[in-house]
């Protein structure tokens, strides 16, 4: 029969066990690459298509000059698919990617969070 004492002591052990089986999503990064090719400046936001996140966030935006070129780095979830939207600054109906708010469909725009970087996406005319 068993004390007590050893069966808190396997309960304890059970939980560990439990609790070990179970991990949060690990973090990793990715860099986008980004140049602006078009003759004004462009607004990039960065969009988790697995959770509601935005980069840069609370009503920021990484602004391109025409010509810039900036790489931009994130920390995100490993395997988590973070697509970019893009606009001229100004004119919401000029984009590329999924464009402002995340509104749009896009075929080549989207990008997996595992610890490298994108190859330079280039925002032309």
């Amino acid at each position: 029969m068993k004390t007590i004492r050893q069966r808190a002591g396997l309960a304890a052990l059970s939980i560990v066990v439990l609790l070990g089986g179970v991990s949060a999503a690990s973090a990793a990064d990715v860099t986008f690459q980004m140049m602006n090719s078009h003759p004004n400046a462009v607004e990039v936001e960065l969009y988790s298509q697995d959770r509601d996140h935005v980069w840069p966030g609370n009503n920021q935006v990484y602004l391109l000059d025409d010509g810039e070129t900036k790489q931009i780095p994130l920390s995100c979830d490993e395997g988590e698919k973070i697509c970019y939207g893009a606009w001229v600054s100004g004119d919401k109906t000029t984009y590329w990617g999924t464009g402002p708010e995340n509104a749009e469909t896009c075929t080549d725009c989207c990008y997996t969070c595992q610890g490298d970087s994108t190859e330079e996406i280039n925002l032309t005319e």
